[in-house]
């Protein structure tokens, strides 16, 4: 069978491994020069930065496909486990190490926020039992599928269903289960890993703190850019096909059924194909003629970002790997985000310096700052004129926090935008994570790893189940795959 992916993005990636390993004759068209998508590299002067995301949980989901592939995956791959997955300020001058050990993460916060270790302990054991319970139906099963539905497992976990929080909030529920204000605006932080706001979205997010310290926080020897990399090194070794600076310009079909794709003025004939793009993208521009679900297309976005790039000439050991600064008034900043569209006065600042693990990512006594604030999705701002004032608000923070003029130190700078991201990646509106979860349903909602309305046309990656992230693009090929040679019924 042969089976073409439109885009090279994590999750097209882990499903032309799987597809090649079950037999399938692979072709990825990708319209960039490079495979990864949101994920890639670029240089500034002597600084090496990761583009997109920065974060590396889960790494059971990679080293699976090599396994699968009957490779050893440090052929391929290779990581460090970290002891401290986050450094947490706060503008009273609270500051908190947070160790990626469960334990240690409890014993450090109940030192420094005078909460009762049982209390923290608690909270990891109501996290853990979310995933325990509910993970592998969520994130592993499609919810599109009535087999999924009658499955003992399933069932199993509906019974437990009060005990995920799914109708509260996670501020409320995090606030119930932890009280004390730092702690709850740091759990409640979680829910921008899937670009959504902590004070709307169920409760069942709090989950997502367990991929981070249940499972470990972890850093690619090479960086970031060594995970799309490696999968496509393995993919190649497998016999999947790539195309690179080869957009597609149409998914073709024939009544009810796709037949290929037309790329470059050619049109190439498949058995199936899988749209790894945006799903509003796909139906938009390469499905222009097909009627849309337009309902599940114009559900709200996730929040998008601002990102500055900056090469610094000096170092600060005061600093991590990952790091947050937050807002005095987390409240008060998503409400910007999601309903004023705009950017906050009072943002929360992420720095992620990969050069404290990969030290050739800056010149000696520099560093390479990722410095992100969490934006809306592009709606026609002026993104120019908002992010100069945006980087005089984040400096200004930034420098009040680390006592010294960060703006003297920057040699080098690039800046992406909501706007950028949307033109980079194809990203609807320059959304992170395609829809937010935002309603209490959101996991039921969006778009399925298949079509109602066309045969053998999949969808795969960070717009569709289970959503955005390299874990959940990884499981969205783990699904599809599936679906391909099970069938989605």
């Amino acid at each position: 069978m042969k089976t073409i992916i439109v885009g090279a993005g994590v999750g097209s990636l882990g499903l032309s491994i799987r597809l090649a390993l079950q037999g399938h004759e692979v072709e990825v068209y990708e319209a960039n020069d490079y495979p990864g998508g949101k994920l890639h590299q670029f240089e500034l002067g002597r600084f090496r930065f990761d583009g997109g995301p920065s974060l590396f949980t889960m790494p059971q989901y990679m080293t699976e496909l090599f396994e699968l592939a009957g490779r050893h995956p440090k052929d391929y791959f290779e990581y460090d486990n970290l002891d401290e997955a986050c450094r947490y300020v706060w503008e009273d001058g609270t500051q908190l190490k947070g160790y990626s050990d469960p334990k240690r993460f409890t014993e450090e916060a109940s030192q420094v926020l005078g909460v009762p270790s049982e209390v923290i302990q608690e909270y990891f054991d109501y996290a853990e039992n979310i995933y325990q319970h509910s993970g592998k139906i969520f994130l592993e099963k499609s919810l599109h599928k009535i087999d999924t539905w009658l499955s003992k497992e399933t069932l199993a976990s509906m019974l437990k269903i009060a005990q995920f929080d799914l109708f509260k909030s996670m501020n409320r529920a995090n606030k119930i289960r932890l009280g004390e204000p730092h702690l709850v605006q740091l759990f409640n932080r979680f829910a921008t890993y899937n670009g959504s706001n902590p004070y709307r979205a169920s409760g069942i997010l709090n989950v997502i703190p367990w991929f981070e310290h249940g499972f470990g926080t972890f850093a690619p020897k090479g960086g970031m850019i060594e995970i799309p990399n490696s999968l496509h090194r393995l993919a190649k070794d497998l016999g999947v096909k790539f195309h690179f600076n080869a957009p597609v310009d149409e998914i073709t079909y024939n009544k009810r059924k796709a037949t290929g794709i037309k790329s470059g003025g050619n049109i190439f004939q498949a058995d199936t194909v899988v749209s790894n793009a945006d799903v509003f993208f796909t139906y938009k521009k390469l499905l222009p003629n097909l009627k849309a679900p337009e309902k599940k297309l114009n559900q709200e976005r996730s929040s998008s970002a601002v990102v500055f790039y900056w090469g610094l000439h000096k170092s600060f050991d005061e600093l991590g790997l990952h790091n947050i600064l937050f807002s005095d008034n987390y409240k008060s900043e998503f409400e910007s985000i999601f309903d004023k569209k705009e950017l906050p006065e009072d943002p929360t600042v992420y720095i992620n310096i990969s050069s404290k693990t990969n030290s050739s990512d800056a010149p000696d006594g520099g560093e390479n700052w990722f410095v992100m604030i969490n934006a809306p999705s592009h709606t026609g701002q002026d993104w120019d004129s908002e992010t100069q004032k945006l980087k005089a608000r984040v400096i200004k923070k930034i420098n009040r926090i680390l006592k010294c003029d960060v703006s003297k130190l920057i040699v080098e700078e690039r800046i992406w935008t909501p706007q950028g991201i949307e033109e980079d990646t194809r990203s609807y509106q320059g959304a992170l994570y395609g829809t937010s979860s935002n309603d209490q349903m959101a996991a039921f909602l969006r778009h399925p790893n298949f079509s109602n309305l066309l045969d053998n046309l999949y969808f795969c990656g960070g717009s569709v189940h289970p959503g955005g992230g390299i874990p959940l693009a990884l499981l969205s090929a783990k699904i599809t795959a599936e679906m391909i040679t099970h069938g989605q019924a």
